[in-house]
């Protein structure tokens, strides 16, 4: 199954601790531009409903499409632009949407009419940076009728408990990642693995992303560049269920393992 990105559209404003050192921001800065506008995104605001010249979706069926990946699907400044993604996931009942919010209190009052006990082409996520979010968004989010619920530690600054709300038997996944860029803060081994050994307590995947830039493990701090973040986190078995590291990499570059196709990324070059 493929999976994709897509934002509808751009921006945000700083919610919580763990937005310090967003990489949309970052990136804007860089662009030159201010990740504070809020814009929508005209040329590919419609992409789940393009087709090819051959009549066929642009996006297939079966892909795995992450929304708003640089701003929040729900942003009180989209709230104009929502019920158009809104028909276009209804349109698309064949690919599933993954919906990630720091907003958990305003998810209810923003659903579609006819969500009734949800839809089964979407996920519900929200993020957890530290047990202080995770006790305001995650009871939130059980609240919720849903069909798919999910955690999403990061950037994980804090270590986190989240063994009573695995416990409910409502949360399908929890992923985790350390910060990038600018200012990351550290990652502690020892908070992935005991967010790895609830998970795997409860029989709930868990998958951990990426050590982020700054990796704590047996007291020794390790700077790790962006393009083994992956890699790291692979080799050191905090998945569940177990993931074969072989397999997951072999068809990735060969040089840093970030893509399925090597395009000559600036850590290694063209392969």
């Amino acid at each position: 199954m493929g999976s994709d990105i897509r934002n509808p559209w751009h921006g945000c404003h700083k919610y919580s601790e763990g937005c310090e050192n967003c990489y949309m921001f970052y990136q804007d800065k860089e662009r030159e531009k201010d990740g504070s506008v809020i814009y929508k995104v005209k040329t590919n605001f419609n992409l789940p409903l393009k087709k090819d010249r051959q009549g066929n979706f642009k996006i297939k069926s079966g892909a795995y499409v992450r929304v708003c990946m640089t701003s929040d699907f729900f942003l009180k400044e989209a709230d104009s632009w929502r019920e158009d993604v809104w028909d276009m996931i209804r349109t698309r009942s064949d690919v599933h949407f993954f919906l990630l919010t720091k907003r958990a209190e305003r998810i209810e009052k923003c659903l579609p009419w006819d969500w009734l006990n949800g839809w089964e082409n979407v996920s519900l996520s929200v993020t957890a940076e530290n047990q202080r979010r995770a006790d305001e968004r995650i009871p939130i989010l059980l609240d919720l009728p849903a069909r798919h619920k999910g955690i999403m530690v990061a950037p994980f600054i804090g270590e986190v408990n989240l063994d009573s709300y695995l416990a409910s038997g409502q949360i399908e996944s929890v992923l985790a990642d350390g910060e990038n860029y600018e200012g990351a803060r550290p990652l502690h081994y020892e908070w992935v693995k005991s967010l790895f050994e609830q998970c795997k307590k409860y029989q709930v995947p868990f998958s951990f992303c990426g050590t982020g830039n700054v990796f704590v493990k047996d007291g020794r701090q390790y700077n790790i560049c962006k393009a083994y973040h992956r890699v790291q986190a692979l080799r050191s078995g905090l998945q569940y269920p177990p993931v074969n590291e072989d397999v997951r990499i072999q068809k990735r570059c060969r040089s840093c393992s970030r893509k399925e196709i090597c395009n000559g990324c600036r850590w290694c070059g063209r392969c």
